[in-house]
């Protein structure tokens, strides 16, 4: 029997057939250097080597959705205080920006907060940050970060994922790409949450134009670690096993019919939700820790009232936990975790709401720098705290809020802190001026924090690319430079 010619068959069908001289080179280029040639799909989260020796092996990403008050917490200013109440200078007010508040009625907001000198380098920090001056001497303190964004979903998309735009990767889903995991049982990219969630939500951990299996992992703190994780009661190991074989035969023959990456990260998904079964709960699983450990992470601390924007269920319990979590996912291998914790959104009632967010933070992150660097893994392990932008000097005003008890959104400049990773710890970089309304010295642009950090993992940031739609895209687009002066 003669077999029939589809004489239809397009062009591109023609150079996409694996049998095909020019398409079938191009093709087996193309999935050698995505680790899928061969009869058996590669694992595509295997460990790829950098390009150029690394410092940094895991990232923990603590991000503090809803912008943190900088004047209060990272960056005093002794001026502004003594300036509370009186005008926004005019050759700063003609030429300003504003989120929400009422220029023609604002008043600067000097800071209530006591800063002190901490650790051998006298960083200065907050009265609420106690816990992170003890260990001021691993912190490389930023104060000169800036956005163009005033609102908070674009201005966390930047942060995430080096713009403001959707259908981007993040910064996690980046790494994972060009590295890889050393973990076979759980996945390279976890995200753990605290508080009320953010408003980009699952934007902040998208794998984007990004093969799927890049994409952040949501672990929840009470039940099953990850949704429909379990199998259904009565289901045997064996059936399971036979389940998962017969999708991974039919998921590979209609792989090799179209070669979409996307099958390969769902064959890939299964077989890691299949391990994650008997790995994710080990990892949560508590028990083991000492009672030294726990306490120092402040596991078991009560929760204060008044936590307002910051408080959904036991918040200080959740964020100690994650930050815990933490260490012991960077333990089993995982390259990136993403802690999000939601919200510092303090257009009214700063003080005693910015003291319930910082206490719920201040103790575990310290315990956590000090745990890893106990256990000889912090030079391997950068820890980074951010947020999309900081908080005016002014005082909330809009809706009649005369009496000034929050701040507005302000990306002019900001402050973050990271520790770890091959970063020099002990210093201040970066400077604003008197009030904290602009840069004075050194400033710095998400842009510029992704190429830095892509290099202390061993990523050259303009070689990280993938082609989409025609272009290649990377995570600092057409931007970004490393800043040496951070480098240990």
């Amino acid at each position: 029997m003669k077999r029939q010619v589809n004489l239809q068959s397009a062009r591109r069908d023609f150079l996409a057939t694996s049998a095909c001289g020019i398409g079938g080179v191009a093709l087996s280029s193309l999935l050698l250097e995505d680790g899928l040639l061969g009869a058996e799909f590669s694992n595509p989260m295997a460990p790829r080597k950098p390009h150029f020796d690394a410092k940094a092996k895991a990232c923990i990403n603590i991000f503090m959705a809803g912008a943190p008050s900088q004047i209060d917490l990272f960056d005093p200013k002794p001026v502004l205080a003594k300036r509370h109440g009186q005008k926004l200078p005019k050759e700063i007010l003609d030429k300003a920006r504003f989120a929400f508040i009422k220029p023609a009625t604002a008043t600067l907001r000097g800071s209530k907060r006591v800063f002190k000198p901490h650790g051998q380098c006298g960083m200065e920090l907050s009265d609420y940050l106690p816990h992170l001056g003890t260990v001021a001497d691993d912190l490389l303190l930023v104060r000169s970060m800036h956005s163009e964004e005033f609102n908070h979903h674009p201005g966390q998309l930047l942060m995430q994922c080096g713009a403001s735009r959707f259908g981007l990767p993040t910064m996690g889903s980046w790494m994972t790409y060009g590295l890889g995991s050393e973990s076979e049982n759980l996945p390279g990219y976890v995200v753990l949450t605290a508080g009320r969630g953010s408003s980009g939500g699952a934007t902040l951990w998208q794998s984007g134009f990004l093969p799927s299996t890049y994409e952040g992992v949501l672990f929840r703190t009470q039940g099953e670690p990850v949704l429909n994780l379990d199998n259904p009661k009565g289901l045997p190991p064996e059936l399971q096993r036979l389940g998962l074989d017969a999708l991974r035969q039919l998921n590979q023959s209609r792989f090799e019919k179209i070669h979409d990456p996307e099958i390969a990260s769902r064959i890939a998904s299964y077989e890691l939700a299949s391990r994650m079964q008997t790995a994710a709960p080990e990892l949560i699983d508590l028990s083991k820790e000492t009672t030294t450990t726990k306490k120092a992470y402040g596991l078991n601390r009560p929760e204060p009232k008044g936590g307002g924007r910051g408080q959904l269920g036991n918040t200080y319990q959740d964020f100690a936990r994650n930050c815990l979590l933490a260490r012991r996912l960077v333990e089993r291998g995982v390259r990136i975790i993403n802690i999000v914790y939601a919200s510092w959104d303090h257009h009214s009632n700063l003080d005693p709401e910015l003291k319930f967010n910082a206490g719920a933070v201040d103790q575990p992150i310290a315990a956590l720098i000090k745990d890893l660097k106990q256990r000889g893994m912090l030079n391997s392990t950068m820890v980074t705290w951010s947020a999309e932008f900081g908080r005016t000097p002014l005082g909330e005003n809009r809706n009649g809020r005369t009496a000034g008890t929050g701040r507005d959104h302000h990306p002019f400049c900001f402050s973050m802190a990271m520790a770890g990773g091959g970063l020099k710890g002990g210093q201040v970089y970066g400077a604003t001026d008197e009030i904290g309304w602009n840069i004075t010295e050194d400033p710095v642009h998400p842009n510029d924090l992704h190429a830095t950090m892509l290099h202390q993992f061993g990523i050259d940031h303009k070689r990280l690319t993938y082609r989409f739609q025609g272009r290649d895209f990377r995570l600092t687009d057409v931007a970004g430079k490393v800043i040496p002066e951070w480098l240990a």
